[in-house]
């Protein structure tokens, strides 16, 4: 009689998983690195690796449903004749006409506004759909310029000069050729259908002598009134925020690797930059040191999904949170209803991520005619007045059990890590002990 030994399972590997697998044989046959949109997919240390301690004997909470807990925030104050006023510290971050559709932008005016926040254009230009209904609208000054003038300069409510973005810092993004519509190639001076691919720095200037120089110009524009941002990508946010001070920014803005992009190489979006929960502490710090924390406002971006991840960002020091990705959700992006559609693609609702292909379903990251009657600006501007109530109302919840009347009186203290990574990242003790990773050579 013959013996064998038992069949094992099949293992896989760890390393070569079906993902990297069918990437390699993709590009095996088609000498094309891949190009997506979305943020990093990759698990990273994020918002979910800390805890709030709320109140008990030591901490005194407040009730619920009888006493307030501001929500508001003002930013650009340090110069700007104008500053924003805000009813809520969450943004909705700059998405181009042409990456997103007419509807789209101008859902995002009326939902944005309905809350009391402001939207920004995004790269591309300023739509009229978009300044007709943003109560407070930022205007994008990028690398590619493309749309740039400046009598839309003078129509916005504040500049946001973007240096980088979380998904892909030091690198342009692109637009296909089948997203520039006659209206899109119109707005940037571009030839129609063919495609193009933005600049990954500004044209003139290449340092923060430059950048200061740039900044007094916009001031000059715009008569002084407008705040100007600097955004920068997740890469040395201490340094680049303490530069951006220096500058003259009357807000820094810094975008963490999980920020999405509509474009760009797949490479970059999850191999380039820092995850959002790193960043926050360098840039307070570098605040901090000049003795401008809350004097220059600091908004965070990149993976915000509710209202802990903004309750915990602003305990961190951050006065401003921006949303994108989540955004487009709200308004109807990459919904189960159009399941089939996404399968006629080749992906899932919840996986879609070729925006540039300009073919969504749901209408909003499209140019196409026929998709975008899909997509009913004012319904879609309800939604996401409704995520932003729900988002601020969840923030508010959890600033009150930690016993605060305004949600930028949440404090580092307030938390607690789960993992060293999150404790080191944050600065916040690991929970159950007393131990923040890397203080005091640690």
């Amino acid at each position: 009689m013959t013996y064998r030994n038992p069949p094992t399972t099949p293992r896989k590997s760890a390393t070569f998983d079906d993902y990297t697998l069918s990437e390699i044989r993709r590009a095996a046959a088609t000498g094309i690195y891949d190009i997506r949109g979305a943020g990093a997919k990759r698990k990273l240390p994020h918002f979910d690796d800390l805890l709030f301690l709320g109140a008990s004997i030591s901490r005194y909470p407040l009730e619920g449903y009888r006493e307030r807990c501001d929500t508001s925030v003002v930013l650009g104050s340090r110069h700007a004749k104008k500053p924003i006023e805000l009813k809520i510290p969450i943004t909705i971050a700059g998405m181009s006409f042409g990456s997103l559709s007419g509807p789209a932008k101008e859902a995002l005016g009326r939902g944005a506004t309905l809350s009391g926040t402001s939207t920004t254009t995004g790269d591309g230009g300023m739509t009229e759909e978009e300044r007709g209904h943003s109560k407070q609208l930022v205007y994008q000054y990028l690398p590619s310029r493309y749309g740039m003038n400046p009598r839309d300069l003078r129509r916005a409510d504040a500049i946001e000069v973007v240096v980088g973005q979380g998904a892909k810092p030091g690198g342009g993004g692109m637009l296909l050729g089948q997203k520039i519509s006659d209206r899109v190639a119109e707005m940037r001076t571009l030839p129609k259908g063919i495609d193009q691919r933005s600049a990954s720095r500004h044209p003139d200037w290449t340092g923060p002598d430059d950048l200061e120089i740039k900044i007094l110009e916009l001031r000059e524009i715009t008569d002084w009134e407008k705040p100007i941002y600097v955004k920068v990508g997740g890469a040395r946010p201490y340094y680049d925020t303490a530069l951006a001070v220096k500058a003259g920014a009357d807000v820094v803005v810094v975008d963490g690797m999980q920020g999405g992009t509509a474009a760009t190489q797949e490479v970059f979006i999850e191999n380039v930059g820092m995850p959002t929960l790193a960043c926050i502490r360098p840039a307070v710090q570098a605040l901090q040191d000049l003795g401008m924390h809350r004097k220059v406002q600091l908004i965070v971006s990149g993976g915000i999904r509710n209202g802990a991840d903004v309750a915990k960002a602003l305990a961190l020091g951050v006065d401003a949170v921006s949303i994108g990705t989540a955004a487009l959700v709200a308004l109807g992006d990459n919904d189960p209803r159009w399941e089939a559609e996404y399968n006629e693609l080749g992906t899932t609702a919840g996986a879609y991520d070729d925006w540039h292909e300009g073919r969504a379903p749901a209408g909003i990251t499209t140019q196409d005619p026929e998709l975008m009657k899909r997509v009913d600006p004012i319904a879609a501007g309800r939604r996401l007045a409704n995520y932003l109530k729900v988002m601020t109302l969840e923030a508010q919840t959890i600033a009150r059990a930690c016993g605060k009347n305004s949600l930028h009186n949440l404090e580092p203290e307030d938390l607690v890590a789960l993992t060293i990574e999150a404790a080191a990242m944050a600065g916040v003790p690991l929970a159950g002990t007393n131990w923040i990773p890397g203080k005091n050579g640690f």
